[in-house]
């Protein structure tokens, strides 16, 4: 399994920019860093705000790579009480 960093996806889907794309074929799953700098809509600008952006990316492309629900794979990770 790898991890891919690019600059941009080389064309758009039918949910618009892609984040990331997974190739469960080739185990491997690429990132698309500008999609998820500019077009995240943070209600704060901050270190652990952007830090919290890519780990939601991160999870949901293992998910996409996956077949899975995000959330089957870290279903207590964001409960605090």
């Amino acid at each position: 399994m790898r991890f891919e960093i690019a600059d941009m996806p080389l064309k758009t889907d039918e949910n618009g920019i892609p984040r990331w794309q997974a190739f469960p074929d080739d185990k491997r799953i690429v990132m698309f860093r500008l999609p998820i700098e500019r077009l995240s809509h943070l209600h704060r600008n901050d270190d652990l705000h952007r830090r919290m952006m890519i780990e939601s990316c991160v999870f949901r492309a293992a998910a996409d790579f996956l077949g899975r629900d995000p959330w089957d794979l870290g279903p207590d990770r964001f409960r605090f009480f």
